[in-house]
């Protein structure tokens, strides 16, 4: 069984900065998360795409933040349960808990922190026959690595952000993009959209509005797809392609953590935000995307702030008999469990006299 202070479930930015306002307070803590590497969505949906809202970066690739925060954390020496989805949650007679995985690992603290973002991800798939034939074969929901389609020849279907922002960047990528969408007004930002059609009038991205992709071909990977217009009398079209990504969104569910006994609100965790993001169970806080208060903002600076107000009170939760008195990193330095410390220089003041 593995035991810790802080027990944390999502290892997304928030959860991974909670590492490093609970290693100030001398405070280990272990993290599970479904995905098999650390960055949340970051990681695993828009690794290459930048952030423009985080203090003192400009801009910054959601990968590189994902970087940054695992560098900052590294003295705090963490643990991770990783590529495994917390399953239960069950509370001791001492009122610590014990959360068992779905590959049976058991993991004891006397807090436990969710901050699973909006939770498990699952894409919007469209209604096409035998997709599910192409999954991995040619058909993705969502760019990791954008390198993958060099000189390949891609269909992106959707109308929003996403759709957009990976058809402009992978015309300079990809042999050939085709980007469908069943209405002509698209619903993403206004700049995405004219230099999506800026670069269609010059042949980087052949635009189908008013279609949709109705048909997968292919023998043992995909080979085409047939673009249907919603209008009538348009004739089908057979387009050659190597990938098709249908970049309809995705739909955020709990999963085992809604079965939990928590106060849940439009699939959110409700937390007490005048004080301190604990849940309706004591010893249990929700920061992040994954809960809700009235005012909240789901951004990842709001979960950043969360983390650090909670590890305060969490704190007093695992040494009830101490009193914490908070420094600022600039006057008591940073201390990592690994022997490293970082600290400003003190200056020797020397007498005149």
């Amino acid at each position: 069984m593995i035991k810790t202070d802080i027990l944390i479930i999502g290892a997304g930015p928030t959860g991974l900065f909670t590492v490093f306002e609970a290693g100030l307070l001398k405070l280990k803590c272990h993290i599970i998360d479904a995905l098999p590497q650390p960055g949340g969505q970051c990681s695993e949906i828009y690794p290459k795409k930048p952030i423009y809202d985080i203090p003192a970066y400009p801009e910054i690739l959601a990968g590189d933040l994902v970087d940054r925060l695992m560098e900052q954390i590294k003295p705090f020496e963490p643990g991770f349960t990783l590529g495994e989805r917390a399953e239960t949650l069950d509370k001791q007679e001492d009122g610590s808990f014990i959360v068992t995985t779905n590959l049976g690992t058991q993991h004891h603290a006397p807090v436990v922190v969710i901050a699973g973002g909006l939770g498990s991800f699952e894409p919007r798939k469209p209604q096409i026959p035998n997709l599910d034939i192409y999954e991995t074969k040619g058909v993705e929901y969502m760019i990791k690595d954008p390198e993958v389609y060099r000189d390949k020849k891609v269909v992106i279907a959707g109308g929003g952000d996403s759709a957009l922002d990976w058809s402009i960047f992978l015309a300079d990528v990809a042999s050939e993009v085709h980007l469908v969408h069943r209405r002509n007004e698209f619903r993403g930002a206004l700049d995405s959209v004219e230099k999506a059609r800026e670069l269609a009038q010059v042949g980087k991205i052949k635009l189908h509005t008013k279609a949709e992709v109705k048909e997968l071909h292919g023998t043992d990977t995909l080979e085409a797809v047939v673009v249907k217009s919603i209008e009538e009398g348009v004739e089908p079209k057979y387009v050659e392609t190597d990938y098709f990504i249908p970049l309809f969104g995705l739909s955020p569910k709990l999963g085992p953590i809604g079965s939990w006994g928590l106060e849940i609100e439009k699939n959110a965790i409700k937390v007490n935000n005048a004080k301190d993001y604990q849940t309706n169970i004591p010893g249990v806080f929700a920061i992040g995307d994954v809960n809700t208060y009235e005012g909240k903002l789901k951004l990842i600076l709001s979960g950043f702030h969360e983390a650090a107000v909670m590890c305060q009170y969490a704190y007093q939760i695992i040494n009830p008999d101490k009193r914490f008195v908070m420094k600022y990193t600039t006057v008591g330095g940073v201390e990592g469990f690994d022997g490293s410390k970082k600290e400003a220089k003190k200056e020797v003041v020397q007498s005149i006299v």
